[in-house]
């Protein structure tokens, strides 16, 4: 039986040995271990190198400036607060005095017009007492006044009736004597 001509192909390339590639993994030959040992010095000599001079600066003053920053700031941030409790303990203070200058103020009108009122009500009593007392001496001398023509109009009164019933007036004295009896005032 003859095979096909791509079959023989296929078999050749697979069959080819692992030794054509140059052998196993390179960093396991022990004939490149010294080369290796040197690169990897060389490489990490210059990572060091570059960390050491260049990236650990950069990120040391970073941290520097950062650091500084937040200090300031903190420094700020207290500086403000011990601020603004003083603006507050003012305050206060202000609003305590303007309290008290309102309280005194107060009293201070209260007192005034206490006083006005009591000057007020002084003198309306005055007046009023003076009112009384007018009124008092008028009605008094009214008083004596219609006593005074009482005795007369009892007198004429009595005259007439008396007039009235015996025909006859009766004589003025015997008509004081009479009305002096009763107690008529002059």
């Amino acid at each position: 039986m003859a095979q096909p001509a791509h079959s023989t192909a296929t078999q050749g390339i697979m069959a080819s040995p692992a030794s054509e590639h140059g052998g196993g993994f390179p960093p396991f030959e022990s004939h490149t271990f010294l080369s290796q040992l040197i690169w990897l010095a060389l490489a990490f000599g210059l990572l060091y190198y570059l960390m050491d001079k260049v990236a650990l600066p950069r990120m040391q003053a970073i941290l520097h400036d950062r650091a500084t920053r937040l200090s300031s700031d903190l420094d700020e941030a207290q500086r403000m607060k011990a601020e603004a409790e003083a603006a507050g303990a003012a305050y206060e203070k202000s609003l305590a005095d303007a309290q008290a200058k309102a309280r005194t103020i107060a009293a201070e009108t209260r007192a005034s017009l206490t006083a006005e009122a009591e000057t007020r009500r002084k003198t309306l009593e005055a007046e009023l007492n003076d009112k009384i007392a007018a009124s008092e001496a008028t009605i008094r001398s009214r008083t004596a006044e219609a006593m005074g023509s009482v005795r007369s109009i009892a007198g004429e009164t009595a005259s007439a009736i008396v007039e009235r019933l015996t025909g006859q007036a009766p004589d003025q004295t015997t008509l004081d004597t009479a009305l002096n009896r009763v107690a008529i005032p002059h």
